[in-house]
């Protein structure tokens, strides 16, 4: 009788361990609460595809931002949800299709209308990894609502060193303007002083430089705890301004439109690597994940950047509107390779929320996904079959699934498809060849604006087309 209880033990201890490795195996890819591995985002804002030295730039060095795809990933098919930038933000930090909340616009600066900017049903990155223990701070261009309700540290943030607006003067001299509340006008949020949380300060340095000092210093005060540091650097977008110490760099560059461009975005690299190096002094870096990108394609023609063989530009739903340079770090964790399946920023949230356990509402799914896995080999296949961007005042979209893209005009009455495998400049259409492979994937498209709902406020085209209105009235 006593040797059958044993084995009876014995047989129920076996069971419950099985039972358990098989929950474990189930169970979301996590890391120990000992080890909350830190994020760094790094956004520029309409830097060229082509302007960085790891996607082939010779005519601007980038050796500091070249070392985090260098040590870690490039991604040549990096892409953000829409291609300008308060909608890019948007989704990036909510990791869901913007549109799906009605973001689909660059936000007015609207300091008086707390509709104008992100929806508070959105949960942002910030606070969504704030309930497992994350300090978490940005530094820069926010541009996701001037209303004091949509202030970063009303959005989970615990630190802003930045502006509200969707740019800024970079002179210290030219921030004019103390009370970032008292105006509700785009170019004269530009002259506005930079916040320190709640507070106005006045600044004594280019404001590129201004914006690394800050991000050296937050990493410095939370290298003991989990943190996240959104940098989101105003650089290069215009206005085009760089002192002289980046600009004699650039000699070499003729155009003085190009040359002011490249010192802008040789002033970033030196940021980026006065953080990485203090990543490494403090011994930190390789429990940190860091995430380089820019908001959007560079606009060409307005500052001077390159997208190399991509078609087009910011705005655009075409490959250079939002496939952008993209790069990762985490040496702690993930070896040197150069990854060639379509991520998007959208990706961010679900990575660092499924890393460290941090739970996700249920009414609001991401749409971005965990791509440690597929960075690992744990998982085969693309992170995305799919991908979308959709532009209402244009009535533009376009769907990548695979290699094929499909890209509708016109109340979907011209369509145009590439296969960007074998045709990344996007120049040779193939629709009238393909004509179900055209069908499949406009299905897949409707389906996915089904889900969407219109925009839910008026962006900065529409005062920029009032005034244009206004300009043409006759003077009395």
């Amino acid at each position: 009788m006593k040797k059958n209880s044993i084995k009876i033990k014995f047989i129920s201890t076996s069971i419950l361990f099985f039972v358990m490795l098989l929950s474990c195996e189930n169970q979301p890819q996590k890391v120990s609460n000992k080890k909350l591995p830190n994020l760094i985002v790094i956004m520029t804002d309409d830097l060229g595809y082509s302007d960085v030295g790891f996607n082939g730039s010779e005519e601007i060095p980038t050796p500091n931002i070249d070392r985090i795809a260098q040590k870690g990933v490039k991604f040549t098919n990096g892409y953000t949800p829409y291609p300008v930038c308060s909608p890019s933000r948007a989704g990036f930090i909510t990791g869901r299709y913007q549109q799906r909340f009605g973001y689909e616009r660059n936000a007015q600066y609207r300091p008086n209308d707390p509709n104008m900017g992100l929806p508070q049903t959105e949960k942002t990155i910030p606070e969504v990894i704030g309930q497992v223990g994350y300090t978490s701070g940005i530094i820069g261009k926010w541009h996701l609502g001037a209303h004091i309700s949509n202030h970063p540290l009303n959005r989970g943030f615990n630190f802003f060193y930045g502006h509200l607006g969707g740019g800024h003067r970079y002179f210290p001299e030219e921030l004019t303007i103390k009370d970032s509340y008292s105006i509700s006008d785009e170019p004269l949020s530009y002259k506005t002083w930079i916040m320190r949380d709640h507070n106005p300060e006045k600044t004594d340095k280019y404001l590129t430089d201004e914006f690394s000092n800050e991000a050296v210093n937050f990493v410095i005060k939370n290298k003991q705890r989990p943190f996240f540091l959104y940098l989101a650097y105003n650089a290069p977008h215009g206005p085009l301004q760089a002192t002289q110490k980046y600009l004699n760099r650039f000699d070499h560059i003729k155009d003085k439109r190009r040359k002011t461009y490249a010192a802008m975005v040789s002033a970033v690299d030196d940021g980026v690597g006065r953080i990485l190096d203090k990543l490494e002094s403090l011994e930190i870096v390789d429990n940190t994940i860091i995430f380089f990108f820019s908001d959007n394609g560079g606009p060409e023609s307005k500052n001077g950047s390159n997208n190399g063989p991509l078609r087009e530009g910011k705005s655009s739903i075409y490959e250079g509107g939002n496939r952008v340079p993209f790069a990762m770090q985490w040496t702690g964790e993930i070896s040197q390779m150069v990854y060639d399946y379509p991520i998007s920023s959208l990706d961010i949230l679900p990575t660092i929320a499924e890393l460290t356990n941090a739970p996700i509402e249920a009414k609001n799914p991401l749409d971005g996904v965990n791509i440690i896995p597929f960075l690992k080999g744990l998982k085969r296949g693309r992170p995305h079959n799919t991908l979308y961007v959709r532009k209402f005042d244009n009535d533009l979209y376009s769907i990548r699934d695979g290699d094929m893209k499909l890209v509708t005009k016109e109340k979907n009455t011209i369509k145009e498809l590439y296969n960007l495998d074998q045709d990344i400049g996007e120049e040779n259409n193939l629709a009238d060849f393909f004509p179900k492979e055209v069908q499949r994937l406009d299905s897949i498209l409707q389906a996915w604006d089904s889900q969407l709902i219109d925009p839910i406020f008026l962006g900065l085209i529409h005062t920029e087309r009032w005034r244009k209105r206004l300009d043409q009235k006759p003077q009395k």
